[in-house]
């Protein structure tokens, strides 16, 4: 599995075909309407559902945490995309910290498990900082 931060899969994502989007309030209770947006854009990809949707519960959460730390009414956006032959799922957050996104495999952290999922499970992932926020980003290969 590939971390390539500030990158795309097999190329740019430009022009890729969007397959679902939503804007959610940055808060833990709309967790689970990201979950069912990829659930239900990606129920034709075998193997891999699953593995999208849990990939795309942890980013959420830890968008909605950075998104809250930092102020309130911030908002978090999933985008499902139709890339390089696979699928992307982007979490961007409207206001996360000014430090990047960090994978902490610590046996014995109490949190960070998220972004270790996402490496071990994803085929590629990344994330992109701008003056707007953070999009981390995951990529699966067909099955």
């Amino acid at each position: 599995m590939d971390s390539s931060a500030a990158s795309s899969p097999e190329g740019s994502h430009t022009g890729a075909a969007v397959l679902g989007r939503l804007t959610l309030p940055g808060r833990p209770d709309h967790v689970r309407e990201a979950r069912s947006l990829v659930a239900k854009v990606l129920d034709d990809l075998p193997g891999r559902r699953d593995d999208a949707v849990l990939m795309t519960s942890e980013l959420v959460t830890n968008a909605v945490l950075h998104t809250n730390s930092r102020r309130a009414g911030g908002t978090v956006m999933i985008t499902v995309l139709e890339s390089a032959g696979g699928v992307r799922v982007e979490v961007a957050d409207s206001g996360s910290e000014l430090t990047a996104p960090v994978v902490r495999p610590e046996a014995f952290a109490a949190d960070g498990y998220g972004l270790f999922l996402v490496q071990s499970l994803a085929d590629q992932w990344g994330y992109l900082r701008d003056e707007s926020g953070t999009t981390v980003w995951f990529w699966l290969a067909p099955a």
